[in-house]
């Protein structure tokens, strides 16, 4: 019997965890140079805990063995829930705003629940809690912005929407509909409207939500010719001052403009989001592929709060399997795992000791140096010099019984 991890997970090999570090330590001195502060939060969490404000559907969700004195218990689907659990209940002294990032596995049941999709996800993100409006929207997007170009990566777009002012845009639905019509715009999907029993006039505010993406001067004026309620009207204009602010940054900054595709059709499988949405997309020769996605809730942490508490939130999650498969192809990624710097070797079992010894030495002696010993003492030297040859290791240590070294440059 060949064992295999469980269905939906799968195990990373040194090369993988090497790749994969590789993405995290670019992407931490950009996280932290913008002020944030690492975070680690349980994995496991209370069902009712990911389940508040139903902003996540339960059958996405891997549920752990219940037992009959608490609340059932499951793995988390993201990292938001959590933290915004976090910051209400362990963090309430704190001054806000806070800024919290996180590299952390999530698992999610595929909705289909078809046998060995993948279940488990990693993800590095931020959240920016306590604070809300134009500054704060900007600082995520334009951070967003930074760490893929630590990355080094440029075909990319950033698709921006407005969930508060999309969920008001459907207003005009009838309840028994409105939830229909809100998926099959989530999912793009032209032929399930057309086929819902709408009104002439429902069919075409539909269709015409279905359409409302472009270049984003298009896309207001478009949706500003609209009969709008003061609310909408003014959250239209903010959208504006957004835009208008990352345009003016790009230009002072001479950084390269990244023109976002204003799509009010956008609708996370989250519902918590309340303001601004956003998905980052890049082109590969399978189509687009999402490299992380995020927005504004501003209820969220009140469902947490002891006094329900309104404190406003936004973030962003990058998906670190999409990334990689995209870095894969730009040969930025190590093709192999560091190698040790020194091969140590105990000539005689009288060395044995001070072949610790001396490894120890060079592993303390100022920055860390990966060394290895050597844990056959009776192969042969060609052996030895074969082995580190193989394994890319710079030099060999040969100590003697007395604790002499003798170096050897592996050429």
């Amino acid at each position: 019997m060949i064992h295999q991890p469980p269905a939906g997970a799968r195990d990373l090999l040194p090369l993988d965890v090497t790749q994969k570090r590789w993405i995290e330590k670019r992407l931490r001195p950009v996280f932290e140079g913008w002020g944030y502060h690492r975070i680690i939060t349980s994995t496991v969490e209370r069902l009712d805990t990911l389940m508040a404000g139903g902003a996540i559907a339960q059958s996405t969700v891997i549920q752990l063995q219940e037992r009959e004195e608490d609340s059932p218990l499951a793995l988390r689907p993201e990292l938001t829930a959590s933290i915004a659990r976090t910051a209400v209940t362990r963090m309430a002294d704190t001054t806000f705003p806070q800024r919290l990032y996180y590299n952390a596995n999530v698992f999610r049941r595929s909705k289909n629940n078809s046998h060995g999709s993948q279940q488990e996800f990693y993800q590095a993100g931020v959240e920016l809690l306590g604070m809300g409006g134009l500054l704060a929207d900007a600082e995520i997007l334009l951070l967003l912005q930074d760490c893929l170009q630590s990355l080094g990566l440029h075909q990319w777009r950033l698709v921006l929407g407005e969930a508060g002012l999309t969920r008001s845009l459907l207003r005009t639905f009838p309840d028994p509909l409105k939830h229909k019509v809100r998926q099959a715009i989530a999912q793009l999907d032209r032929l399930t409207l057309e086929a819902l029993p709408l009104t002439p006039e429902q069919q075409e505010r539909a269709l015409f939500l279905l359409d409302l993406r472009g270049r984003p001067e298009d896309v207001l004026q478009r949706v500003g010719q609209l009969e709008l309620e003061p609310g909408e009207r003014e959250t239209l204009e903010n959208l504006k001052s957004l835009i208008d602010l990352l345009e003016e940054f790009y230009k002072r900054n001479g950084a390269p403009t990244v023109a976002p595709i204003l799509d009010l059709s956008l609708i996370q499988p989250m519902d918590y989001y309340t303001g601004i949405v956003f998905e980052v997309v890049s082109e590969t020769e399978f189509g687009p592929q999402s490299l992380g996605q995020g927005g504004r809730y501003d209820r969220l942490l009140s469902l947490y709060h002891p006094q329900g508490e309104m404190i406003p939130g936004i973030g962003f999650a990058l998906k670190l399997e999409n990334l990689h498969q995209i870095l894969l192809q730009t040969g930025q990624l190590p093709t192999t795992t560091p190698a040790p710097h020194t091969l140590v070797v105990p000539t005689s079992p009288r060395a044995y000791a001070a072949a610790f010894a001396h490894a120890q030495t060079l592993r303390q002696n100022g920055e860390y140096i990966p060394v290895e010993l050597d844990l056959s003492p009776y192969s042969s030297q060609s052996a030895v010099r074969q082995y580190a040859s193989d394994r890319r290791i710079a030099q060999i240590a040969w100590i003697e019984g007395d604790g002499k070294a003798e170096i050897e440059i592996v050429g």
